[in-house]
């Protein structure tokens, strides 16, 4: 960790990572049906609608940016394709009749709206005094913007994947946020609640940071572990909090304070 300090930026990615985007979506989407009549929220399982659609929409981005498949690179298309598609299932066909048009894209409107984690604002704020903050999220540019807006998320640079015409994991996402930054890739810390995200910055030289969140990653965060753990990352938090102080630390360290 000790040449972590030349870093210059930290990149993050944000769904998971910087916002909880479950709880916001699962009560956004209680309270919508609720207006439209539908009962009683709980007359439906909304965190597995959620997380369904979560997970159609990451398995589309990441056959996007492996594979550089057609496909829409606007986070709202991609999130009206498949929510059109959850509605048409037949497990949740029975919801189709909910939302008209204008529903529906409003209901793809929340995705601009998700609350930061406990940590988020505090731990970002910080994190910021010494090193550029940038985002680099599969999210379209808008959507980054109301998000930080809604969120008061203070990045210095928004980058999504949409100005590289690709999605993560495609490593030209990695190299253009670095390149915009003037810095090279062993210059940047990639910042990251999913694997993924994380083996592939680390693939083109980045430092990696593994931030635990709750029900957010394909593996049991508790399995990943640091470098010096004989793991793969080089540094795994569960805040972004413990992030800053970790980077305050060894900075007074290397600098022999």
């Amino acid at each position: 960790m000790s040449n972590i300090k030349q870093a210059g930026a930290l990149i993050f990615d944000v769904y998971g990572t910087v916002v909880d985007w479950r709880t916001t979506v699962i009560s956004e989407l209680a309270n919508l049906a609720d207006k439209c009549g539908l009962g009683s929220p709980d007359d439906v399982e909304w965190e597995e609608f959620a997380n369904e659609w979560r997970d159609g929409y990451m398995r589309a981005t990441q056959r996007l940016g492996r594979d550089g498949a057609s496909g829409a690179r606007n986070t709202d298309e991609l999130h009206r394709e498949i929510l059109d598609q959850l509605l048409e299932s037949p497990k949740w066909g029975h919801l189709s009749d909910l939302w008209d048009d204008h529903e529906r894209k409003e209901v793809v409107m929340i995705w601009h709206q998700l609350e930061g984690w406990p940590d988020t604002h505090d731990g970002l704020r910080r994190l910021k005094e010494d090193r550029i903050l940038a985002t680099l999220s599969s999210a379209h540019v808008r959507l980054l913007v109301d998000m930080a807006k809604h969120a008061h998320l203070p990045w210095d640079v928004i980058f999504s994947t949409e100005l590289f015409n690709s999605f993560k994991p495609d490593p030209k996402v990695y190299l253009g946020a670095a390149h915009h930054l003037s810095l090279p890739p062993n210059r940047c810390i990639m910042v990251a609640a999913h694997i993924f995200d994380l083996r592939a910055a680390a693939s083109l030289g980045m430092y990696t940071v593994y931030v635990r969140r709750p029900n957010e990653d394909v593996v049991n965060p508790a399995s990943v572990k640091c470098k010096a753990d004989g793991g793969e990352v080089d540094i795994v938090v569960d805040s972004l909090i413990e992030l800053a102080d970790i980077l305050a630390d060894t900075k007074l360290k290397d600098e022999g304070v």
